[in-house]
């Protein structure tokens, strides 16, 4: 049976690729957007939606199975997207995350530690972290972070990837890379088969 599932942020680079992953498995996704004419894919159910807001967040997301969130960070903002699924009921919690707060080894420094960001960068990578710790004092939400790899873009649908936990996933080469295609492979994964709750996982070929 398929779930419908509540995809925030659908709209984006990220949140596109899981919508239209969860449409080939059958799911029906209610796409929540700011601009919701701007989800360009078919057979979703578009809606406005604003994780800012978390009481209005709240109705749209209620009677769904489970909400992803694509969304972007937005500094001092976390609270106010667990606020909107908490309202609303939906005990299934799955958020696209951030790479900056992986180990670069088994109890080694944060990839945030090795990275010389931008200004405009820092803030949102920030918030990211943040959440994630937030999120790990949620007992209440059945709560997943996945964590792409360092670098994530466009490239091949391969289906062939590793997963980890708490420490980056480099390829031979030495590299953390992923597809937007293959992330979205590996997050409707962990929705469908009910993993990785109340943790972090991550991704990476």
């Amino acid at each position: 049976m398929g779930m419908r599932v509540a995809v925030i942020g659908a709209s984006g680079k990220i949140g596109s690729k899981i919508t239209a992953e969860l449409l080939a498995r059958g799911h029906q996704v209610t796409g929540v957007a700011r601009h919701p004419e701007k989800i360009a894919v078919a057979a979703v159910t578009a809606v406005a939606g604003d994780f800012t807001r978390p009481n209005e967040m709240a109705t749209v997301l209620q009677g769904h199975d489970a909400v992803v969130s694509a969304a972007s960070f937005i500094p001092n903002q976390a609270e106010q997207l667990i606020a909107a699924v908490r309202a609303s009921g939906v005990k299934r919690f799955l958020m696209v995350g951030g790479a900056a707060s992986l180990q670069t080894e088994p109890g080694g420094k944060k990839i945030m530690e090795t990275l010389q960001l931008p200004e405009a960068w820092l803030a949102p990578v920030l918030e990211g972290i943040r959440t994630l710790e937030l999120l790990r004092q949620v007992q209440d939400l059945d709560w997943t972070f996945f964590s792409p790899a360092v670098q994530i873009g466009p490239g091949e649908r391969t289906g062939k990837f590793r997963l980890g936990t708490e420490v980056v996933v480099r390829d031979e080469a030495g590299v953390s890379r992923i597809s937007y295609d293959d992330y979205a492979i590996a997050m409707v994964d962990a929705l469908e088969q009910g993993r990785h709750l109340r943790s972090r996982f991550t991704i990476g070929y």
